[in-house]
Order: C-alpha cells, then structure tokens, then sequence
C-alpha cells in the first residue's frame, strides 16, 4: 500500500461510525471482550518474536494478530498483577489509584527500627467500591457484564469489594489448572476420567474452570450486547502441566529430560523449561476456543452474521514476564528485554498487546506506544458512550489511531488533546523504582535510602534514524546507561518524573530518622511528644528539631486485631504545633505519620516489626486504641 492509498483507506475508515447501527444492520453496541493473561512475557507469543525464536507455540494469538492490530510496543500500567488490573478496570493511573503494588492495607514502617534508611509508602490493597469501573459503565450502557479467572485487586483475592460490587453481573473466581498438582508436577497427571476434576479432552488438553466460566459467558449471553472481562490465571505459578502428552511434546522439542530433580524446580536458563512452554500452548488453546466460538457462531442480534463480526477484542498481559523463582529456578526469558515482571525496565512492562474488531483493520502492526490505561476510554469511544461525569482517564482514547493511520502517533491524544509521546511507572515498594519514558528515551530511578537515589538513562529507539514510520531499534535491552554523557536529559527527565508523581499525589520512599547512618540529619525531625482523643477527635502534639512539617497522615484501621486487619490512610490537619484529625467511623486503631521537608517520617507509636513478626502480633497491637467515645445524654 503506497501513502496515497493508505490515506485513502485512513480518511474510509473515518468515516465509518462505530457506534451508531450500520446500513447493514449492524447492531449499535458492538460486544467487547478483554482477554488478559497473568506474567505472559512479551517474547512468550511465536508472533512476537525478535532476535532468537521463542519455542512456544501460540497459533490461535498468532491468528488473532493476523485479523487486527499488533502493537509492539504495548505496555502494561505496572510491573505486578494487582496496580495493572484495577488501572484496567478503573482507567485511574496505579499513582493517582494509591494502588502501585500487590499485597498492600499495610501501615508505614521501616524493616528494621535502626539498620533501615528507607521506609516505603502505604498503597491500597483493593479498588476503593466507590471507583466507577468500566464495567459499571457499560452496564450502564445496557451491557451485560461478565468476570471469569483472576480477580486480585482486593484484599485476600476475591475479599470485598468483589465483581459484583464492580458493576459485573456474571463472576467465576476457581483458579482452575493453575493449583499445584498431587502429589507433585511429574506424576499427578489428568486423566480421560469423567470424574476427574481436570480431565482431558480429545485434544490432550485438561478442563480449565476459568476457561468454562468464559464459554458459558458467552453461550448464556450472546442475544444482548455483552463486556466480558477474562482474566485467565495462565500462565502464574504454580508452574504445572496437568497433561502429560503436553508436557512431553516440549521435552521432546526443546531436546531436555524431566526427572525427579525436576518435582520443585528448573534451573536451566533460557525459554527451555517444559512446564512454562506447555502452559503457554495451553493459554493459547483455551484462548482459541473463544476465537473459535465467536467466529463459527450465529450473532442472535444480527441475522446473517457471526458474533466475530461485531466484537471487539483486546488481547494482552498484566505485566511482564515472570522469569523465575526463588534461587535458579527458571520459567522463562524475556530477552532481548532486560529483567521481567516485578521491574519497572522493559522485560517487566512491555507486553504483547492486540486488538481486533469491526472496522479495525487487519493484519498490520504498530510501533506507537499504548498502555492498558487506554482500554477504558478506548471502549466507551468505540461504542459511542460518554465519559462518566467528573471521571478523570490516565490514558488515551485510542479511536482515532485505530480508525485512522494506526502508525501516526499523533493521532494519540490526552483529554487535554495533547500528543502523549510518554508514560510513567511508579513502583516505590518493591523493587524500589520508579520510570518515565519520553519518545526515545527512559529514565529510572532508583531509590537508595542513605546512599541516596541514582538514575539511569537509556535510549530505547532512535528517531533520528527513521526513513519512515518503523521505529528504529536502539538499546532495548536498556544496558548503555547515557546518564554521564546527557545530565542534562537526565535532569530534566528527572523533575519532570517528580512532578507526574506529585501531581497524581504519590509517594516517594521516606527516610528514616532513627536510622543510626541518618542520625545527625534525623535528629532534625519533628517529634511527636503527646496525644489526646475527645470523641472521635485526635489532638498530637509535636516538637519541630529543625525540619519543617509539610504532611501528616492519620492511619488507621476498621478491622484491627481481626485476620481482615487492613489499613486506610487520611490526611490530617497541621495547626501550629498540633496534628488534628477525625477518626472515620468504626475506627479501631490507629497511628500518625509526620513527614518533614526532607522526606523524614516519624510514625508514632513507632513499629518494631521484626518484633511483631517475631510475636505474631498484627500492627494494631503496636498502634493506638480508640477510646469509647461517651453516649450523648
């Protein structure tokens, strides 16, 4: 296709409105379908391959990028499950969703009372139940909402607020094949046996709850428009394969032996482990009963015509993947990226990412940047509907890409209407980064407590090099650091990441004041030196050292001393040298938190958690209790 046709078939496609009922009878609310896999690596899908070729086989994926849009570089809002998954479903950036990491409800507090310089900031374990999702907006749109798999974006796995609290109507959580196998991974084989639980079928491959939950989705669903949000728990650990056919098909074609030495784990590098590869073929086949279903299916809506024909699919991971486990135990590679899954660097949130469906155009791919911020906007654009009144999108509406020339990044627009040519990752907690990339370049930021923060600076494609409109591959692989040889770039990049994260109200990790290598500079912390509750009214009193107080945060809890223990977080009120606050309703516990100028914490009552570990005690017991307030006479 030359530039005077690909005009042509852009301005055609623009003409063509989504959401509105075609000439032909097109139903005007197409159906939409998220397929989102748990740690699929970006070079985990055949289709995807660059450099060395991934052993894995995914025809069903392959042929879905055949019949859509292939993005590569597609990126996931996190580098772990749970901040990805509710920034999918809520369209809010994990920053602004106070939601960057997995496992969290946690107050403030240092690994060690004196040995630790740094203390990582609160996040949230769960969607707040008064976030609108986009499940709730199409439901609103007179959608019927379906949930099948993983669901971890609130305390516990499936703790309140659960789908039905999220505008689903239909949820299935059972995790399905992927628990461990008994007695272990190398004999607990599935069987042709009705009764067994993972029986196989006549392909080889075992009865996957998830995977039934979403066919009996669509089956029961198919006459009304229908959001159907599969979150498959493939390809996570456990790193089974429940059919043995399966599995010696990848022994046999990567050339390696299982033995008993295997029961637990795989030490040799690289995509050679035949556990990994086998669930991978075993994603792709589940995922291709879908593809198959809707394509050899009657649309009840539209006479004459496949559900296929007016569904929207959107295919990809919640993050990068997970290349191994504890010690040299090896599940895949995702090289030429460097790292995987828990890192902000590109093997940790690049992902493969597709999109398909009525006037997507087939068969082409992109190298513009999209995230999975972008479905939400995306999907209420596609079928016509208004953005929620007062609701804020961290991503883009990506209609005008898809409709038009889908290598033009500039047709990806911010609801200021600005080009975004960046994305930012916020990941303080557990690897301790945070990342911005602008065009070519990514700067990461790594915090470092006493020893202070360093930056690195990599240029991932060169523009400066393009004939057209392929991007022109630089250092993916993120190992020449530019750092010394562009302080400048670095520096700007640097306020610039600051200020994205202060604008969304994040976090950056504290220091620790009673850290003994901070001890001069923490001596100049505020201190609190008293406390006092009248009714549901806290009063701290606190000595300024020299630092001034910028913040403080009640935390507290609803739940304390229960196995639900969960903690909240609330500003509070400087006033001179008084920290007031407001305990919510049915508050059981609680602590202040005084940060200072210099990014210092003092948390008060202080936590000895390796004492509490010790004790197996919960934080509450080291909080404060609320006093019975007195009944009004």
């Amino acid at each position: 296709m030359n530039a005077f046709q690909s005009t042509l078939f852009s301005l055609s496609l623009l003409s063509i409105p989504l959401a509105t009922a075609a000439d032909d009878g097109r139903p005007a609310k197409p159906n939409i379908i998220i397929m989102l896999a748990d740690d699929l690596g970006w070079q985990d899908v055949k289709c995807y391959d660059i450099d060395e070729p991934s052993p894995m086989e995914t025809p069903n994926i392959d042929k879905l990028a055949s019949k859509g849009i292939k993005f590569w570089q597609g990126y996931s809002p996190a580098p772990v499950c749970a901040p990805s998954r509710a920034a999918i479903l809520s369209g809010d950036h994990p920053v602004r969703g106070e939601m960057t990491s997995v496992a969290g409800g946690n107050p403030p507090r240092p690994d060690h009372s004196h040995r630790s310089s740094m203390i990582n900031p609160w996040y949230s374990s769960r969607i707040p139940v008064k976030t609108y999702t986009i499940a709730e907006a199409l439901k609103a749109e007179g959608y019927t909402t379906g949930h099948s798999g993983k669901w971890h974006v609130s305390k516990n796995h499936y703790a309140y607020p659960n789908p039905f609290q999220h505008g689903f109507d239909y949820s299935v959580h059972k995790r399905g094949v992927q628990i461990p196998m008994k007695p272990d991974r190398i004999t607990g084989f599935a069987t042709k046996d009705a009764k067994d639980e993972f029986r196989i079928d006549e392909n080889g491959f075992p009865f996957d709850d998830p995977q039934h939950g979403a066919m009996t989705f669509l089956k029961e669903n198919k006459a009304k428009p229908f959001f159907l949000y599969y979150a498959t728990w493939l390809v996570h650990t456990p790193i089974v394969m429940r059919s043995e056919q399966l599995l010696r098909k990848y022994e046999k074609k990567l050339g390696v032996k299982v033995t008993a030495e295997h029961k637990d784990e795989w030490t040799k590098p690289g995509q050679t482990n035949p556990f990994y590869c086998a669930m991978v073929e075993q994603l792709d086949y589940y995922f291709g009963q879908i593809f198959t279903y809707l394509e050899t299916t009657d649309d009840p809506r539209w006479p004459g015509h496949k559900l296929s024909e007016n569904t929207y699919i959107i295919f990809t991971s919640d993050n990068g993947g997970m290349e191994g486990g504890r010690g040299k135990d090896t599940f895949t590679d995702n090289y030429p990226l460097d790292r995987g899954k828990i890192s902000t660097k590109e093997g940790g949130v690049r992902v493969p990412l597709i999109i398909t469906g009525p006037n997507i155009p087939a068969g082409v791919e992109s190298d513009v940047m999209i995230n999975g911020l972008d479905f939400y906007p995306t999907i209420l654009s596609l079928i016509g509907a208004k953005k929620p009144e007062g609701k804020i999108f961290d991503g883009c509406d990506l209609t005008p890409l898809l409709r038009g020339d889908i290598t033009d990044p500039s047709l990806v627009k911010n609801a200021k209407g600005e080009v975004r040519n960046s994305m930012m990752w916020h990941f303080p907690n557990m690897e301790n980064t945070s990342s911005l990339r602008i065009g070519d370049f990514k700067l990461i930021r790594r915090y470092g407590g006493h020893r202070g923060d360093t930056l690195q600076l990599f240029r991932l494609y060169d523009k400066s090099q393009a004939k057209g409109t392929k991007a022109v591959r630089g250092d993916i692989e993120e190992m020449k650091d530019l750092s010394k040889s562009m302080p400048e770039k670095v520096a700007e990049m640097n306020a610039e990441l600051s200020a994205r994260i202060k604008q969304m109200g994040g976090r950056t990790p504290y220091q620790n004041p009673y850290c003994f290598q901070l001890e001069k500079s923490g001596k100049l912390a505020p201190k609190v030196i008293s406390h006092q509750q009248n009714g549901n009214q806290v009063e701290f009193s606190y000595k300024n050292n020299g630092n001034k107080l910028v913040m403080a945060d009640l935390m507290y809890t609803t739940t304390g001393g229960t196995h639900e223990e969960e903690w909240q977080r609330l500003t509070a009120e400087i006033k001179g040298d008084k920290v007031i606050a407001n305990l919510p309703e049915k508050t059981t516990h609680y602590f202040i938190n005084l940060i200072d100028e210099k990014n210092f914490i003092e948390i008060y009552p202080k936590i000895d958690k390796p004492k509490l570990n010790k004790d197996k005690k919960p934080y509450s017991s080291a909080a404060l209790s609320v006093s019975p307030v007195a009944p009004v006479k």
